[in-house]
């Protein structure tokens, strides 16, 4: 913080900036959480619903925020959906400090350098693979010292060290991992190799079948991987929307 001019004592805070910080909050923890509605939001930054809905117009009339109905699993209740809040692209840009334009350009390099087409796909899909082996190893040691009903939330705390924001939650038969932020989404978007390689690393890791029901690089507010309490097969999906 700058020194105060000669004469003059320290700046006093204004009720903007403030007003500005609460907002901030109310941004990371949508961030760090998903989608939230604003009662959530209310609880965990401990403020009334009816400041947190002033914040969220600011945050919505300034872009950073969108409404969103809120997504349900399952069957619906009667009644209205809850309404929820995601950042968008733009809010998502406000905390990401991943070099896309850097990142695209050397991805599309490596596609055109190898020919271009098919063959430049796979080189790109072999760089994934490189780039997510060695995240693995960091992961793996993670992992091997829970035991294997916990193995999940371990890595959502690994994944959450790396700046994905994660968390693990029940599901019906089993789990999901929840990655509520993506340093290289813009990236993915043109290169889905790098969520399928990151999905292929999650089934090796959790030695289980896994499945990706959404991303953040296809335009969902959340990373969403399933993880199956019991299965045989140890294959992987494909990266993106779960097929219907």
């Amino acid at each position: 913080m700058a020194e105060p001019a000669a004469g003059q004592g320290p700046r006093i805070p204004t009720a903007h900036d403030e007003q500005s910080g609460t907002r901030n909050r109310v941004a990371r923890s949508i961030l760090d959480h998903g989608p939230s509605t604003a009662a959530e939001l209310a609880v965990r930054l401990e403020l009334t619903q009816a400041a947190v809905r002033r914040h969220l117009d600011t945050l919505v009339s300034e872009g950073v925020v969108e409404p969103r109905e809120k997504r349900v699993y399952g069957a619906r209740s009667r009644g209205r959906p809850a309404k929820v809040f995601a950042l968008t692209d733009c809010g998502r840009d406000a905390f990401d400090q991943a070099y896309d334009q850097l990142a695209g350009d050397a991805l599309r390099w490596i596609a055109q350098s190898a020919g271009g087409g098919e063959m430049g796909e796979a080189a790109v899909a072999a760089f994934a693979r490189a780039r997510m082996a060695a995240q693995a190893e960091a992961y793996r040691a993670a992992l091997e010292v829970v035991a294997p009903e916990d193995r999940t939330e371990a890595l959502a705390r690994a994944l959450t060290a790396d700046g994905y924001a994660a968390t693990a939650r029940s599901a019906p038969v089993g789990e999901q991992l929840c990655q509520h932020h993506c340093p290289v989404a813009h990236v993915a978007e043109q290169f889905p190799q790098l969520c399928e390689a990151e999905t292929e690393v999650f089934s090796r890791l959790l030695g289980t079948h896994v499945q990706r029901l959404a991303t953040i690089a296809h335009g969902d507010g959340v990373c969403t991987t399933y993880i199956p309490k019991k299965t045989t097969t140890a294959s992987t999906s494909t990266a993106g929307r779960n097929p219907a």
